[in-house]
């Protein structure tokens, strides 16, 4: 079966052997070398001035950021199940919230962001998504922090790049706190986020607040490359491989490229047969097609196909499919991806299959090698 959710993605085969070796415990010299190698790594892929690693999914981290980030009033960025969260995360922890909504498909504008904190002076921090994964949406995050800073330079910027990070290079010159899941361009099982942190977010979280995600207890730890609680050994093991993997395999810049390549690609072939492509500023992290015969084609490429793609959640429940293009992804693998689904379609009855797909995939692939 082909993984090809938009989270958890497949692990590769080296990074599962790295993670099966015997168990290593945390408080020891050779755990701490991993964890020093690993974190270097990680200081090269955020470009912050301190990044923390936790045992906990994405949402921990989320947790986390709000609050130890926002001390009065969260603006957050609904499109979606995530930028949801943020604001539930909030009141569950006794901030206040403010909240701009918008339909899934629909990305948060700057002027929006802007006339929220003009009328809400009591707004000290901001959450949105960069790529919202609910819709397969990308917010213009760099360009709202840019204006918002202008505006209030206090005001911190909290950036969800759970399915951005390893994705694209991200402009974090006034995002205070980016934040990253294991299970997603970093290829591992769930249960590791990373945030990485700007200056202002190190004054602002002082000596912290909460007790497990306390992250300046976490930053006291970390930077004598151990960690406060237990540490997720297995995985940030294989973090090291994987980032080890990613230099082999030409560096970071070159996985920016074969993503933003992938993601032209892919959604020029289901264009080509007829499909929609959902939101209106599409993400780079997966295709998000929102079709009638959305379920079927799930079903049929699962059951026929050998491929596993995500649905959607809420009022798109059986309304749309999203397609993973995040991470080290074979091109023969999402070939067949496409290829499968232009199966389906005639299958469905909907179009004669004359492998219109696969041809402009590898096209597009291979003409910018």
């Amino acid at each position: 079966m082909l993984l090809f959710t938009p989270g958890p993605t497949p692990v590769p085969q080296n990074v599962r052997n790295a993670m099966s070796d015997e168990t290593m415990h945390h408080r020891t010299p050779e755990f701490e070398a991993i964890f020093e190698k690993t974190r270097k790594h990680l200081f090269n892929l955020f470009k912050s001035d301190e990044v923390v690693m936790l045992s906990s999914s994405g949402t921990g981290a989320m947790e986390a950021a709000v609050t130890n980030l926002c001390h009065n009033t969260l603006l957050n960025v609904n499109s979606g199940k995530f930028g949801e969260r943020f604001g539930k995360i909030a009141v569950a922890n006794g901030l206040k919230s403010v909240e701009i909504k918008n339909e899934w498909d629909t990305a948060v504008s700057v002027s929006e962001v802007v006339e929220a904190i003009k009328n809400n002076s009591e707004i000290d921090a901001i959450a949105v998504q960069i790529s919202e994964s609910a819709g397969g949406l990308r917010h213009p995050v760099e360009e709202i922090a840019k204006a918002v800073k202008e505006i209030n330079p206090n005001i911190i910027i909290i950036a969800d790049g759970i399915t951005a990070v390893g994705v694209e290079k991200i402009d974090i010159s006034n995002i205070d706190c980016l934040i990253a899941g294991s299970q997603k361009a970093l290829m591992l099982p769930p249960g590791l986020s990373i945030l990485g942190l700007g200056k202002k977010a190190l004054e602002k979280i002082g000596s912290g607040k909460g007790y497990y995600f306390n992250l300046a207890t976490e930053i006291k730890s970390q930077r004598k490359n151990t960690t406060a609680w237990t540490a997720a050994t297995t995985l940030i093991i294989g973090l090291l491989e994987i980032f080890e993997t990613i230099e082999r395999d030409g560096g970071l810049e070159k996985l920016y490229k074969d993503t933003a390549l992938r993601a032209e690609a892919v959604q020029a072939a289901l264009e080509a047969i007829g499909l929609h492509v959902y939101p209106k500023t599409p993400a780079k992290s997966m295709t998000t097609i929102d079709d009638k015969d959305a379920s079927a084609i799930r079903k049929m490429l699962k059951n026929e196909f050998g491929v596993n793609v995500a649905g959607g959640q809420d009022h798109l429940e059986g309304k749309i499919f999203r397609i993973n293009q995040m991470g080290l992804i074979p091109i023969y693998e999402i070939a067949w991806v496409v290829n499968s689904i232009e199966m389906a379609l005639s299958k469905l009855g909907r179009r004669t299959y004359d492998g219109s797909a696969s041809r402009i995939l590898n096209q597009i692939l291979f003409e910018n090698k």
